[in-house]
């Protein structure tokens, strides 16, 4: 059984009349490949749209976070996995075939491990093998908050390990890797991480030659206590503890000065970017241009789920640039270039990348357009990806094929309607706790 392509774009350009194996029989004109998804919060997706109302005083990411905490504490292994299946289903109707899930609801609401540590993981590892979406599972060690060291507050308990519990819920998960599975690990902010405990467990040979992730430099409070404990920015004093290479994945990496971006550039590291949450939560811009030019790696992820869409995360991180500098294709570095083929092409190598994919490995995960809708009429090669990112909002993503299989058929995933129906009846019996 194979897929004939008629016009299939691989990041060394199109290709004609390919051919893709392991799925019933199809001929379909245009295809490119599936979009990583390099950052993921699967819970936040069942409160998007809950922060949106202003409060008594000026809102900011922090009061932002207050709610996020809240909602948090309700969450219990059967709605996890309720959320994710249906967060999971939108990715690959969007056109997201792998999702890196920044996992840090270890333990139950009052902060006391469950029976089984890893039951939170299994929820989202269960939802990703449900939907038929790749995972790159990252557990999150979160230690600490604040800078200076301070406990952990009460709504931050759940997500709360020591070195100790953090490495063996690691090894157990590592246990259950296969094809469509692989284990990262990720530190969740140098705030939440002690350097001591940085250390140790980037020394475990658990965590040698894995993806590593981490956020940093998302909010300008957090560049200002980074320098008043550490004395210095936190890219900076990341850069220089640790061994930052092509492993690891700075997220949101927003509050960069030239010499951070540059030598982010030069590490091989992926800028984890988020532009539809980086907005929402009034972060900032990324100096995408000059860290294209210094040939900066680069992916996008969904991270709270306000838009769970690589077209609108592309389309963003454009449209910021162009509102900062008040010019148009800014992503395009080159005369005549495509400013869609560039920054799908930039998200699909650093979103795989920071999925431990290996670099010019095969793409076997396809999304293929709808040729039939009229925002592609008359599109050709030179032309419809740029019309995929900003012709228009109708969705474009007719089919998307992973692992082999057909998991989205005519804008359809296999199993929508059962796990749509679930996921009501699940987060209606969570909000109802409010």
């Amino acid at each position: 059984m194979s897929v004939h392509i008629q016009h299939a774009w691989t990041p060394r350009g199109w290709e004609h009349d390919a051919v893709v194996y392991g799925a019933e029989d199809a001929h379909v004109r245009f295809a490119l490949p599936g979009m990583p998804n390099l950052h993921s919060h699967a819970f936040q997706r069942a409160m998007a749209g809950l922060a949106e109302r202003r409060g008594p005083g000026g809102d900011s990411f922090w009061t932002w976070r207050e709610t996020m905490y809240a909602f948090a504490s309700r969450i219990d292994p059967d709605q996890l996995h309720a959320i994710a299946a249906q967060l999971y289903v939108e990715m690959l109707k969007a056109g997201y075939t792998r999702v890196c899930e920044f996992h840090y609801l270890h333990n139950a609401p009052d902060g006391k491990p469950y029976a089984d540590p890893a039951v939170m993981s299994r929820a989202i590892i269960e939802a990703a093998r449900e939907t038929g979406i790749g995972l790159t599972l990252l557990p999150v060690l979160y230690m600490t908050g604040g800078f200076d060291g301070r406990a952990l507050s009460d709504r931050q308990c759940r997500f709360g390990l020591t070195v100790e519990a953090y490495l063996r819920l690691l090894e157990s998960l590592v246990a259950l890797e296969s094809s469509s599975l692989r284990v990262g690990i990720a530190l969740h902010s140098l705030r939440a991480v002690p350097e001591s405990a940085m250390r140790e467990v980037l020394a475990s040979p658990l965590s040698q030659n894995r993806p590593t992730h981490i956020h940093i430099a998302e909010q300008i409070g957090e560049v200002q206590d980074c320098l008043a404990v550490r004395k210095a920015r936190p890219v900076q004093w990341l850069l220089d503890h640790a061994e930052v290479d092509a492993r690891w994945c700075l997220v949101h990496a927003t509050h960069l000065d030239a010499a951070e971006m540059h030598d982010i550039a030069q590490s091989g590291a992926v800028a984890g970017l988020c532009p539809t949450t980086e907005a929402n939560l009034g972060d900032g811009l990324f100096p995408l241009a000059a860290y294209l030019d210094a040939n900066g790696v680069l992916g996008v992820g969904s991270d709270s789920h306000i838009s769970v869409s690589p077209v609108e995360e592309l389309r963003w991180l454009e449209y910021g640039q162009r509102l900062a500098t008040r010019h148009r294709n800014i992503a395009a570095r080159e005369t005549d270039a495509s400013v869609g083929e560039t920054l799908w092409a930039a998200a699909l190598a650093g979103g795989r990348r920071a999925s431990g994919l290996a670099d010019g490995a095969e793409h076997a995960d396809v999304v293929v357009l709808d040729d039939a809708s009229p925002l592609l009429a008359a599109r050709n090669e030179r032309s419809v990806i740029d019309s995929f990112l900003f012709a228009g909002s109708t969705p474009l993503v007719r089919d998307v094929l992973t692992g082999g299989e057909w998991v989205v058929r005519g804008f359809h995933h296999h199993d929508e309607d059962r796990i749509a129906a679930r996921y009501g009846r699940l987060v209606e019996q969570l909000t109802a706790k409010v």
